[in-house]
């Protein structure tokens, strides 16, 4: 995972989304998940968690779309959408909020 963050408008923005080698992460929250999502040139996945932070991740095609596999861990969940991105998993930008994600 790199750390290299998106220059915005402030620290919120530098704190949910991040980019780095051509791909943007960008995280967010609805009433029921956390949910991390990738977008490398069209290509996308999402890492979606329970609000609660304690179940396992679902890796999905896209963050509303139909769960591919589930995780207990962060890094195999980071695995597995750098194999659907097409790039190495220390390639991907995590953003600051998202970092925690996993059991």
């Amino acid at each position: 995972m790199t750390d290299e963050r998106a220059e915005g408008d402030g620290d919120a923005d530098a704190e949910t989304r991040a980019e780095a080698n051509g791909i943007t992460a960008t995280y967010s929250e609805t009433d029921d998940e956390r949910v991390l999502e990738f977008d490398r040139d069209g290509t996308t996945a999402a890492v979606a968690q329970n609000r609660e932070g304690y179940a396992m991740l679902k890796v999905r095609p896209t963050a509303t779309g139909d769960e591919l596999e589930r995780y207990y861990g962060f890094d195999m969940a980071l695995d597995h959408v750098a194999e659907r991105l097409g790039v190495a998993p220390h390639e991907l930008p995590v953003p600051e909020s998202a970092a925690d994600m996993g059991m």
